[in-house]
């Protein structure tokens, strides 16, 4: 099934006719991070980061061969994919073996589990999915439907859906990496930004859309994006002791000696790049930068919008009394988190072939902390109803 593809974020990320419906030969893959709480607490927040990229990466591998560019979605603490049918023992297999390596190389506990499309429709939970297009070989798996979002809570809520972890073979994380320093606002907060309908089906959709239409008007987003321009990026001279260990945690052919000399000489030569305006031997860092901020996941959409935003102080209130409105008709329930800088984790394949994706968090765990809100708020809404 090949899936329809989105270039432009503002005109048709929120347009249901550039989706497809996925059918019975489809399941959806869940990974998240248990007990964030705690361990947000203890400022182990690109450790998640960085193990939700990890399971990024392992996905990806596994559904290149079958679909050419993976439906999978980063969401800070976790990720959401697509998977052909065909697929699901060897998702399986992934998704455990991702579970064993997170306890193992961090003491965490990643949580992992399958559902089946056709259960979700049978439930009433159609799953609406599309690429966004970053670049030729580059995509980010966007959602509409309350199928997606279902997804996720039963495997959170329904321990039998749940894989347990198993040690096994984990390809795909060599090119994992977080050596960016956290990047400050330049505008006034990070605004971490999760919106859901409340109704189902495609009266919810059409209240997401005119949600985005709105949100478009009042904010540029590009200017909006938490990286801002090329020219804000000041690429580390070299990686910090604690991204070498998270790399250095990944399973991988090379030799560890190799693997460190590697990881000093590619941000050495990056930054001597961006230090002599952009080009170093064979090395052009300024196209790199460049498509760095193009290729990242700022804005997606999974039943409705996750994005993280840049913006000044006027914008978030403007942009937190359009949200309100929309909840006060009972169309959404929104939660949201501030930061003062943006966490940024790359799966760089060949940045010299533009073969690089971003993945984009406020710090601290901004999505994270935007779904507690939202979670409360629900609560709320649901105690609110059976009174």
């Amino acid at each position: 099934m090949g899936l329809k593809r989105i270039v432009n974020f503002e005109v048709n990320s929120a347009d249901l006719s550039w989706y497809d419906e996925l059918d019975d030969q489809w399941i959806i893959a869940v990974a998240d991070v248990v007990s964030s709480t705690d361990l947000a607490s203890q400022g182990r927040d690109r450790d998640i980061n960085f193990i939700a990229a990890g399971a990024v990466a392992a996905v990806s591998h596994l559904l290149k061969p079958s679909t050419t560019l993976p439906i999978v979605q980063f969401g800070g603490d976790g990720i959401i994919a697509a998977c052909p049918i065909d697929l699901q023992e060897r998702m399986s297999d992934v998704l455990a073996a991702l579970a064993y390596w997170a306890q193992d190389a961090f003491g965490i506990h990643l949580r992992v589990g399958i559902v089946a499309v056709k259960e979700l429709k049978a439930s009433g939970f159609p799953v609406y999915a599309s690429l966004q297009q970053v670049g030729a070989r580059n995509a980010f798996g966007l959602f509409l439907g309350r199928g997606i979002t279902e997804a996720d809570r039963w495997v959170k809520e329904q321990p039998e859906r749940q894989l347990q972890p198993k040690s096994g073979e984990l390809l795909g994380l060599d090119n994992l990496s977080c050596r960016w320093h956290p990047i400050p606002s330049r505008q006034g907060k990070i605004v971490s930004l999760i919106v859901d309908p409340v109704d189902e089906g495609d009266v919810g959709i059409e209240h997401i859309r005119a949600l985005m239409d709105q949100i478009h008007v009042l904010i540029q987003e590009r200017r909006a994006s938490p990286l801002g321009n090329s020219d804000a990026l000041s690429p580390p001279t070299h990686p910090s002791i604690q991204s070498l260990k998270r790399e250095l945690s990944t399973p991988s052919t090379r030799p560890k000696a190799m693997r460190i000399l590697g990881a000093y000489l590619g941000s050495a030569l990056l930054w001597l790049g961006w230090r002599l305006g952009g080009q170093f031997l064979s090395i052009n860092a300024k196209r790199y930068l460049n498509t760095l901020v193009l290729h990242s996941d700022f804005r997606k959409q999974a039943g409705g919008p996750r994005m993280v935003f840049d913006l000044s102080l006027e914008e978030i209130g403007q942009l937190l009394a359009l949200l309100d409105k929309g909840e006060s008709r009972n169309e959404i329930i929104y939660g949201y988190a501030f930061s003062e800088a943006t966490s940024l984790t790359c799966l760089v394949e060949d940045f010299q072939a533009d073969e690089h994706v971003h993945f984009i968090d406020g710090d601290k765990l901004g999505f994270w902390r935007a779904s507690i809100m939202l979670k409360e708020k629900k609560l709320a809404r649901r105690q609110k109803h059976q009174l």
